[in-house]
């Protein structure tokens, strides 16, 4: 192990290596700490030459290899295995942690052809960032965009909040730089939208958690800086609602609904409770909320009389109960927080079981209802805090404990509790994994829900391109 140190060390130089176990140590612990393992050493390249001669280095000498990038990964995707796990599913010998965080630069914006090139290791916000100091939008947007990188971003295909008006990361796209499991270098870095040349082999590394080799640049799209926005809060009386409502204002507003979020009751209030300064816009408390928003390079005036005609209509019918519109930049931010703070209002009241699931849109009602009654039954009291993109049909469907039980007896039963709200989105036509992946948490539950042909399919590309078995092992398969 030394000499395969050393001969690292050849490469990165001593910046690019941590072998102390202190140093090693908040690398090798996944952002849940949920999962750590056991990695020889932390290598930190600066340049895609550098990853490259690592992973031809990692090849030669049978040593698995574990990129990461900002480490705020939800499934342990980033995260190194246990010596015991990297016996199992990794080649058997030793096992480092590929941090990108070095590759961090802006290498290219090309404002009229509408896209950015950037490398692995950019963090989100940087990127848009970039992206408005050219004039354009970025618009991936996640609450870990300070500090998640955009080779994270694309490697588990993430989401968030933009997703109904732009797309997943997988739609963002044009082309990609990606290091190969022989220490290959691909160039694929075109700023393309038609290239009709055979295989998309880009897709294949997008969501595959650096499962097939590793991405280290990316070519973006960006698109025109929207001028104006408008926000607003609405009280709902339950997620059929919110689907009449999501279906009134893409008639009336078309593509200029950028945001539409559902939260239950039960998140808002632990908000609330966990956030004391914050101010709750609407005077009663409803059964759901939807915080909706609307962007557009059209003037404000615009956009404003365009979101209240449109809850002006789902008043009169009775759709909407109540409603608080921003007046300002500051008042969308307040409303915005009420969202993002969620995850965090979670964390402080205590443990929950976490799912990040999707169904078809127009099932969504249907699958809240069926999900928390199955879940009633078979553990009684237990709370649903269920919230999430209810324009493209993704949930985070978390349940805590009945008040005042053990939490930790609780979380010891997360399996069963899985198993029901796992197998109601199977019944829904739906996904167990929307934009978090599978990492290590889900790879053994998504055997009961892809097929064996599907299974086996991933099986042989993963063959072909990773024989091995060094890329991230012990990750999705």
């Amino acid at each position: 192990m030394t000499q395969l140190i050393e001969r690292l060390r050849a490469i990165v130089g001593d910046a690019g290596l941590l072998t102390g176990a202190q140093d090693i140590a908040p690398h090798a612990v996944d952002w849940r700490k949920r999962y750590s393992g056991e990695p020889l050493a932390v290598v930190k390249p600066a340049s895609t030459e550098e990853v490259a001669a690592v992973v031809k280095l990692c090849a030669e000498t049978s040593t698995a290899v574990v990129p990461q990038g900002g480490n705020t990964g939800l499934c342990g995707g980033a995260t190194p295995l246990s010596l015991e796990d990297a016996g199992r599913f990794g080649p058997g010998g030793a096992q480092i942690v590929l941090k990108l965080s070095r590759l961090n630069r802006v290498r290219a914006v090309d404002a009229v052809n509408n896209t950015i090139t950037v490398e692995a290791g950019c963090v989100l916000a940087n990127v848009q960032q970039a992206a408005s100091e050219a004039g354009r939008l970025f618009p991936l947007s996640l609450a870990a965009e300070g500090s998640c990188e955009i080779g994270g971003n694309l490697s588990t295909n993430a989401g968030g909040t933009a997703v109904l008006r732009y797309g997943n990361a997988r739609d963002l796209v044009l082309g990609l730089e990606v290091v190969l499991p022989d220490g290959q270098i691909w160039d694929g870095l075109r700023g393309l939208r038609k290239d009709n040349t055979g295989y998309d082999l880009k897709q294949l590394f997008v969501g595959a958690e650096g499962t097939l080799g590793i991405i280290t640049a990316a070519v973006l799209k960006l698109y025109p800086q929207p001028r104006a926005r408008a926000t607003a809060l609405v009280a709902l009386a339950d997620p059929g609602s919110a689907l009449q409502l999501l279906s009134r204002v893409q008639g009336a507003c078309g593509d200029r609904l950028t945001g539409f979020e559902l939260m239950s009751a039960a998140c808002l209030a632990l908000v609330a409770k966990h956030f004391p300064a914050t101010r709750m816009p609407l005077a009663q408390a409803h059964a759901q909320y939807v915080l909706l928003e609307l962007s557009d390079t059209a003037s404000a005036e615009s956009l404003d009389a365009s979101m209240e005609a449109a809850l002006s209509e789902a008043s009169e019918s009775g759709l909407v109960l109540d409603a608080a519109v921003a007046a300002s930049e500051a008042q969308a931010e307040a409303l915005w927080a009420l969202r993002e703070n969620i995850p965090e209002a979670q964390v402080h009241e205590g443990k929950q079981i976490k799912h990040d699931v999707s169904v078809p849109i127009s099932r969504i009602a249907e699958y809240i209802t069926a999900t928390d009654a199955a879940l009633q039954r078979a553990f009684p009291g237990v709370r649903m805090l269920t919230f999430g993109h209810l324009g493209d049909g993704n949930l985070h469907y978390n349940i805590a404990p009945p008040e005042g039980d053990d939490e930790d007896a609780f979380i010891a039963g997360a399996g069963k509790v899985s198993r029901v709200v796992h197998d109601c989105v199977a019944r829904f036509d739906g996904s167990i994994s929307a934009e978090h992946g599978l990492g290590q948490y889900k790879r053994g539950e998504i055997l009961r829900y892809k097929s064996p042909l599907e299974m086996d399919l991933m099986r042989r590309i993963k063959a072909a391109l990773d024989p091995q078995g060094i890329m991230n092992p012990g990750k999705v398969l």
